[in-house]
C-alpha cells in the first residue's frame, strides 16, 4: 500500500463472542496505538463480528499493529482497506443553536449535505447526516459556526468496493 496518510483502515474479523472487544482495546491501550474510529457489529454469520478500525500510523507501523492483533486468539481474519479500493461511510447525529433569526441558513446547509431533521426546539436542531467521512467533517465546519450544542459521530464502517479483491492480511478459518 503506497498511501502516505498518517491514517490507515483495517478490517478484523473475529469470534462473536463476550469479552473480545475488550481484548483488542486492551492491546491498543497496552501497546499505546491510537484508534482514530472503531466501529463494532455482527456479520451476516453470527460466529463473527467485524471491527472496523481507523489507526494511526504515524507513531507505530500498521505491521506492528496487525502482527499484535494476530496474537488475539480470538482474531479470524485482518485485511487492510486503502480509501480507493473501498467505500466508506459514516453517520453524524448533531444538536445545534438555532434560533430564528439563523434557523433558516442552518435548515439550508441541511438540505445541501442531504441531511434530515431529527427534532426541533424554540433554539435548537437536532440533524443526522450520513455519507463519505469527508462530507461529514466539511458539514461540521460549516454548522460549527452555528454553536454545535452536541455532536456525536458512529465511527467509519467500510466494505471493498465491488468486483475489487481485498488482500487478506491473514487467515485462519
Amino acid at each position: 500500500m503506497t498511501d502516505n496518510t498518517p491514517h490507515r483502515t483495517i478490517v478484523v474479523l473475529v469470534e462473536n463472542k463476550a469479552g473480545v472487544l475488550a481484548r483488542v482495546a486492551d492491546l491498543f491501550a497496552r501497546r499505546g496505538y491510537n484508534i482514530i474510529s472503531l466501529a463494532v457489529a455482527p456479520t451476516h454469520d453470527d460466529r463473527f463480528s467485524r471491527l472496523t478500525i481507523v489507526v494511526d500510523v504515524e507513531s507505530v507501523p500498521l505491521d506492528q499493529i496487525v502482527k499484535q492483533l494476530f496474537k488475539l486468539v480470538n482474531v479470524v481474519e485482518i485485511a487492510e482497506l486503502s480509501p480507493s479500493e473501498s467505500v466508506e461511510r459514516e453517520l453524524m447525529m448533531a444538536t445545534i443553536k438555532a434560533p430564528q433569526e439563523t434557523r433558516g441558513q442552518i435548515i439550508e446547509i441541511v438540505d445541501i449535505f442531504e441531511g434530515k431533521i431529527l427534532a426541533v426546539s424554540p433554539d435548537h436542531l437536532t440533524v443526522s447526516l450520513d455519507g463519505r467521512p469527508s462530507k461529514l467533517d466539511d458539514f461540521e465546519s460549516l454548522i460549527d459556526a452555528y454553536s454545535i450544542v452536541e455532536l456525536q459521530r458512529s465511527g467509519r464502517i467500510a466494505l471493498p468496493k465491488i468486483g475489487r479483491d481485498v488482500p487478506r492480511l491473514r487467515a485462519i478459518v
